[in-house]
Formats: C-alpha cells, structure tokens, sequence
C-alpha cells in the first residue's frame, strides 16, 4: 500500500512526517501528499465512477490528516492510516452525494453507479448496516479494514497491532455470523 520503497534513505520516513505535520510543518504535509496521494487516488478510483468525488475526497482526505496528525498513535503504517481516512471520507462523500437517495432501491441502481459504490451505499444504508453494527467490535474492525477498506491481511495486521492469524481468525468468525444475520 505504501510507497514509502520509493523513499531514498536520506528522506524521512512517513511516521517522522506526521509528527511534523502535527507541529505544523506544511512542507511534511506536502511530502506526504508527493507520497501517497497517487495510489490513493487509484484506490478509491475503483471505488468510485465519480473522478470529481474522487479528487474531492483525496483532498479531504489530507485536510483531515493535517487537522488530525496529532492523533496518529504510531501503530500500523501511515499509509494505511491515510487509507483508512480517505475511505471513510468516500462514504461520507457518497452518502450526502444525490445519488444516495437511490439507494432504498439498491438492486435497482443505475449503470452509472459501480458495484464497489453500490456496496457502500448498501453498508450505510442497508440489511448490511444492522448485521455490521451487531457484530463485536473486535470482529467489526477487521471486517472494515480487509473488506471495506481493502486492506490486506498484513496491512490490517499492522493497523490493528495484532497477529496476521488473529486477523484471519477474527475474519472467518465474522463471514460466520454475517452469514447467519443475513440468511
């Protein structure tokens, strides 16, 4: 997910940027855009039809990282952090977009709408919702971050600072009860 292998060794790393950035260094805040913001942009392009919303949301995105560096922890990557915030900005976007009000008529949703939206719009708004809400946090956070946010198992690993089985484990017992709540 990072491209910090593209970082020479006489760059900072991303963790050294954000704790710039949260003292209000705005020359870190634009080397962690150079960094990230492409693949950021791919990734939620495939999320989302709409390259406007998309650029939109990239924005946002890094608005939301400056305002919010201080509250990094250090666990995990910062490109999967700026990962995590970006999708939940896409969400957001696509929740007060116009299109949203088509969306308690899902199975129905026009071509112009990708299947990845349709999802999302279905996890805010649909049967998916309540079966998410319902389950435990711990099993609700690995399903956000492997199948919402489209992390890899390692990289939700290091997000969460547990064990790439832990996050395996955790994730079957979550198909297992989504499986049952949405029979």
């Amino acid at each position: 997910m990072s491209s910090v292998s593209n970082v020479s060794s006489t760059e900072p790393p991303d963790a050294a940027l954000l704790r710039q950035v949260a003292d209000g260094d705005r020359r870190a805040l634009e080397q962690l855009y150079a960094r990230h913001a492409g693949w950021l942009l791919i990734r939620l392009g495939r999320r989302c039809t709409d390259p406007g919303l998309v650029d939109e949301v990239v924005q946002d995105t890094f608005v939301a990282v400056w305002r919010g560096a201080g509250k990094y922890t250090g666990r995990g990557d910062v490109a999967a952090w700026i990962w995590g915030i970006g999708v939940r900005r896409l969400i957001d976007a696509l929740r007060r977009s116009p299109r949203a009000d088509v969306v308690a008529d899902l199975p129905n949703v026009g071509a112009e709408i990708s299947a990845e939206e349709r999802v999302l719009l279905g996890v805010q708004y649909g049967d998916l919702a309540g079966a998410l809400d319902r389950l435990s946090p711990e099993l609700r956070v690995v399903v956000q971050s492997t199948v919402l946010d489209g992390l890899t198992t390692a990289e939700a690993s290091r997000l969460l600072g547990i064990p790439q089985g832990t996050v395996k484990t955790r994730m079957k017992r979550a198909r297992e009860v989504l499986r049952e709540e949405l029979a």
